[in-house]
């Protein structure tokens, strides 16, 4: 009995085996029957639409018709009461006919509606009637019990949980090519999505042309309709309560990648926004005891919100918490938004069926999709620590399946089949097979499944198994011919690039880095080798996905080298060079750490380079990668000499008011603020935030103005873009002999600050006043001109040397004093007042400086200094930034140019002529909105009218209120 038993279950799964090919090309005949009747019922519905237009258009004629006759009934009535008779006959049956017009519009309202009722039930019976006859012959994939938590994910049938599977059934698994085809295919029909396509999207060529495709699932009992994706923004107007005056105030609310913006109206969207709520995983929200009203409970605050009605108040709740669910289930997205992606690309994702075109970006371990590339807020995520990930098998699919269905991309697309623990798997669609090989490698090594299967070119798979035996310094693999250096070019990439263009670009790359290895560094050439790794790192910057490539050549063309040469040195530089700029992605980060560690030596020359190389690579982990290309001054230090021997391997001079420098060092990772640290350990001051102190640049083409460097961006960095500016400006004609100037100056002045001021300080503050003096911007007469000049010419040079009295001489200087003098007034007295004077009236007005300088005998330079600053504080806008501005209409200001004064108490116009004279002052809560408006900066401020010059607006004054516009020319 059991032979029996057996042989009978080997008989029937033969025929299993046997019909499963027919089985599959009944499924595709079964979807190309789909796709017609779906493409016969978007016919269905076009007609429909052309329909409903003309009833439209037939209810609007009525109701043109019904206007008309209500504006005639109207006229009558009113010639009825004032001739106070009875209607006629004629007047009864035009209102009868008003009211049969009437009574036909609603009638045909309610036609429209049940029309609209009946094409629903339609469309739904027949969808439903062809799922049913055709249930038990498409094979569904079965869902796990856990998702991973997407968006998207969510509106997958729970139908396919209760599908009864046949023996054909069985045969078709999450991997396999029928499962994938049904899941995405093209020939459903195309609902309009939530996603933001990039313009090439749409192109019929294209392999993704349309944004969104949702695949109806089946089962053998029903065919539910598909949930609408979970929203993620909106926009509309709400009531919002004040946070000092408790009154509503209706305010138009836009909702973005995970922060509420909002304005008086949508129109003032342009302008800065009236408020903003940052939202995140630790945000909820209450319910009021209105019926419209609720309550945003973030970490800072608490907002009172209302809706215009019960159904917008629980749109806007139910944009919230999808909002808040994405936030809780991905809070290592919301941390990793600056991490450096390993791969990203528009891919198609299909999971449960639903298709979507998403920006995909694989961070770490991390798999992330959004809906646009500039998106913060992901929609979604995979984790990847041992997922399983493989390529799905094609082989079995026809082209004429789809070339039937009208869409020729899908036969010649790759597919992807990510299966996360415990969640269902998740399928993406790839264009090309390079950018098929390129994901498949970087999500396998992420998965942590490299080693069990075999991807990637030859050189990352044995980097893989250098891996997996962590590294062992006897290992054979170090020894292995594709991973030592070859004389001969390279035939093709050394990583998996995503496209034909890159793998040209690398072996570009390759011959590059050739050169700069293979000449001699030598005077007459050392400007050919800085452009060569400047270009080359140039386009490693450029293209991120030829940064690994970069690494592995560089570390290729230095592995087990003989002999040791200065092309084995060069390559060495080469590569110290690249450490400062950028890192190597995943296990090649931890191959350069262990090849680094083989060869790190102080005693040998080579071994040097590697250590410098180690400290590097841990600096710019620690602050991160660099923005711009390396500048001459980083190249040329490291060719010169062997930046082992000095922990900081750069220096530059920073330049003060007083015309002092000091010299200061820094490496490839030095932050602005880091060196601006060292810098006032040195010199004696305090912290750049409580002395108000910043680091400026020169401009590249020579105009008097100044940059202020913001405290991440990096000092190699500025010192590269200015060399670029200066390039593009004077093609041709750089020869590397002017550098960046950097300069340590005041740039915020408040009152608050000067407690705790240091000696220095207030002595480069005191330079810094003096040269607002001598430019005029600084209010003082000629009498406390020189006073004040003399005192800063005591803190320059101390006591003047004056003659004794004599007959030969006539009281008048020596000539070393004459000339010291004529210094003083040219650096320390305001030179519109010296403009137009004569040799007398300067021997006249150096004689009275003489006798102003004699006074301040034996006065030290500290005590000069707080002389100075006690005076220089007595003016109200004292450390305020003047600017030359221009007022335009509407102002109440007469002047045609004026001086725009910014302190931490306003804005403050002034008389151009007379800058100790303020023309109208305006509080920073008086400011609407200020910004680039052409070529100049337009600030727009309120103002209250009042009467009498240098009168002050303020908000605190209720009354008629009118715009000010003033178009600033900035200096700096």
């Amino acid at each position: 009995m059991a032979d029996v038993l057996e042989s009978g279950r080997a008989g029937a799964g033969s025929v299993v085996g046997a019909g499963s090919v027919d089985w599959q090309k009944r499924c595709v005949a079964l979807e190309m029957q789909l796709l017609r009747f779906r493409l016969q019922a978007g016919k269905i519905r076009e007609l429909l639409a052309e329909k409903m237009q003309e009833l439209e258009l037939r209810v609007t004629e009525s109701d043109q018709r019904a206007e008309s006759a209500e504006k005639q009934i109207h006229v009558m009535e009113e010639k009825l009461k004032y001739a106070n008779v009875q209607p006629s006959e004629s007047e009864n049956s035009v209102f009868r006919r008003y009211q049969d017009l009437t009574n036909q519009m609603q009638e045909k309202d309610a036609v429209i509606k049940r029309l609209e009722v009946q094409l629903e039930k339609q469309e739904y019976l027949k969808v439903s009637s062809v799922c049913l006859q055709k249930a038990t012959q498409i094979s569904s994939v079965p869902l796990h019990d856990d998702d991973s938590g997407s968006e998207d994910d969510s509106g997958s049938l729970a139908s396919l949980r209760t599908s009864t599977l046949g023996p054909e059934r069985k045969g078709s698994t999450p991997g396999s090519p029928r499962a994938v085809k049904r899941g995405v295919s093209m020939s459903s029909i195309s609902s309009e999505s939530d996603y933001a396509i990039p313009p090439d999207a749409y192109s019929l060529e294209s392999d993704y042309s349309e944004p969104e495709h949702k695949v109806q699932r089946t089962s053998s009992y029903s065919c539910e309709s598909l949930r609408e994706p979970e929203m993620l923004e909106k926009s509309g107007y709400l009531l919002k309560m004040g946070s000092q005056i408790k009154a509503w105030k209706r305010r138009w609310f836009i909702l973005r990648n995970g922060e509420i913006f909002y304005y008086k109206s949508p129109s003032d969207v342009i302008r800065k926004p009236q408020g903003q709520m940052e939202l995140n995983s630790s945000c909820r929200i209450a319910r009021g005891e209105g019926a419209q009203t609720f309550q945003l409970i973030t970490e800072k605050k608490t907002f009172f919100l209302a809706a215009d009605s019960p159904n917008i108040l629980e749109e806007w709740i139910r944009v919230l918490q999808n909002i808040f669910k994405v936030q809780a289930s991905s809070p290592v997205a919301m941390e990793t938004t600056t991490a450096k992606p390993t791969v990203r690309g528009w891919l198609t994702k299909v999971k449960h069926g639903h298709s979507k075109l998403v920006w995909c970006s694989l961070v770490s371990k991390v798999f992330y999709y959004y809906r646009n590339q500039d998106d913060k807020l992901p929609l979604g995520q995979l984790r990847m620590r041992e997922a399983v990930v493989e390529e799905v098998d094609r082989s079995c699919d026809s082209d004429e399946d789809y070339e039937a269905g009208g869409r020729g991309f899908l036969s010649s697309h790759c597919t992807l089949v990510v299966h996360p623990r415990e969640q269902s798997p998740t399928y993406l669609l790839i264009g090309t097979k390079q950018e098929k090989d390129t994901w498949l490698y970087h999500l396998t090594v992420a998965a942590g499944s490299s080693a069990s299967f075999k991807v990637g070119t030859e050189y990352e798979q044995l980097v893989g198994n250098l891996l997996d035996v962590e590294g062992d310094p006897d290992s054979v693999l170090w020894r292995r011919e594709a991973l030592c250096f070859c004389k001969d070019g390279l035939r093709s990439p050394l990583t998996t690039l995503p496209s034909e263009a890159l793998q040209t670009e690398a072996l570009k790359l390759f011959k590059s880095c050739q050169l700069f290895i293979n000449v001699l560094v030598e005077a007459p050439s050392i400007d050919y080798h800085m452009s060569l790794a400047q270009n080359a790192l140039q386009v490693c910057l450029t293209h991120p996905e030829l940064q690994n490539e970069m690494y592995c050549q560089l570390i290729k063309q230095t592995n087990c080298r003989t002999p040791h040469n200065s092309s084995l040195t060069q390559c060495w530089q080469l590569l110290a060079v690249c450490v400062a700029l950028f890192l190597p992605q995943q296990h090649f980060l931890w191959y350069l750490r262990q090849y680094l560690q083989r060869h790190a030596d102080p005693r040998s020359e080579v071994g040097k380079y590697a250590v410098y190389c180690q400290r590097s690579v841990e600096r710019t982990l620690q602050n991160g990668e660099r923005e711009a290309k390396p500048s001459r001054m980083e190249v040329l230090s490291i060719l010169l000499r062997n930046p082992y021997h000095h922990s900081l391997p750069f220096s530059i001079p920073v330049h003060f008011q007083n015309i002092t420098y000091q010299v200061v060092g820094f490496d490839g990772s030095t932050t602005v603020e880091e060196f601006l640290s060292t810098l006032t350990q040195r010199v004696g001051m305090r912290k750049p935030h409580l002395s108000g102190f910043a680091l400026f640049t020169d401009d590249p083409s020579g105009r008097d103005l100044e940059h202020c460097l913001r405290p991440s961006i990096k000092i190699c960095d500025v010192i590269s873009k200015w060399e670029q500016a200066l390039k593009e400006l004077h093609p041709g004609k750089y020869e590397g002999t002017r550098i960046v100037r950097l300069m340590y100056k005041n740039r915020l002045c408040f009152r608050a600050q000067a407690k705790g001021e240091t000696e220095r300080e207030r002595l480069l503050l005191a330079y810094q006043v003096n040269d607002e003096v001598h430019q005029g911007h600084f209010p003082v007469n000629k009498e406390l001109a020189l006073e004040v000049a003399a005192l800063m010419a005591q803190v320059e040079h101390g006591d003047l040397d004056r003659p004794a009295p004599s007959s030969a001489s006539c009281s008048s200087p020596q000539p070393k004093s004459q000339q010291i003098l004529l210094q003083a007034l040219g650096r320390f007295y305001p030179k519109h007042y010296k403009q137009d004077c004569s040799m007398d009236q300067l021997r006249d007005l150096s004689e009275r400086l003489a006798t102003k300088w004699s006074v301040l005998r034996g006065c030290s330079a500290s005590e000069c200094v707080r002389i100075y600053l006690t005076v220089a504080r007595k003016w109200p806008l004292f450390g305020a930034k003047l600017f030359h501005a221009k007022p335009l209409p509407p102002s109440s200001v007469e002047q045609s140019q004026v001086w725009l004064a910014v302190n931490e108490d306003g804005l403050c116009v002034l008389d151009y002529t007379m800058v100790s004279h303020p023309l109208v002052t305006y509080s920073y809560q008086s400011v609407i909105t200020f910004g680039g408006c052409c070529d100049d900066l337009m600030v727009v401020v309120s103002q209250t009218k009042e009467q009498g010059g240098g009168k002050k607006m303020d908000n605190n004054h209720h009354g008629p209120q009118q715009l000010c516009q003033l178009s600033v020319r900035a200096r700096d």
